[in-house]
């Protein structure tokens, strides 16, 4: 398998469904990252695993994802978790071909968690095939 650390990767590559291990709960979803227009990204929610966090199937996820060729890698990125009263930044890259790692944060790099976003082929709600 040849790894995309050294490959260029193009904005349009991160677009499709992935999937998501909350940071606070055991809860997996999966989210559906797309082209917003004028050079930004967007996700959303698509599917959750857990029948009392159904509710969040639709929110806005991830907004304001640009792409840094230079960088080889998504900046700008704010991160919104159901249920908490603040943002997080980000930035991502592709560490594997389907694999997105993702380094969210408040204020600095310095402190915050990687996260790993599993990239999927389909959806995995049944009304969005």
């Amino acid at each position: 398998m040849q790894s995309v650390l050294f490959a260029q990767n193009q904005p349009n590559d991160i677009v499709g469904y992935y999937l998501v291990k909350d940071p606070f709960s055991p809860a997996l979803s999966q989210i559906y990252i797309y082209n917003a227009g004028n050079g930004t990204y967007e996700a959303v929610v698509v599917w959750v695993d857990q029948e009392n966090q159904k509710k969040n199937e639709g929110l806005l996820f991830l907004k304001g994802m640009t792409f840094n060729a230079e960088k080889n890698e998504w900046q700008n990125v704010t991160m919104i978790y159901p249920g908490k009263n603040w943002k997080f930044s980000a930035n991502m890259r592709f560490v594997e071909k389907d694999r997105l790692r993702v380094r969210g944060y408040l204020g600095v790099t310095l402190l915050g968690k990687t996260e790993y976003f599993t990239k999927e082929k389909e959806s995995r709600n049944p009304k969005i095939r």
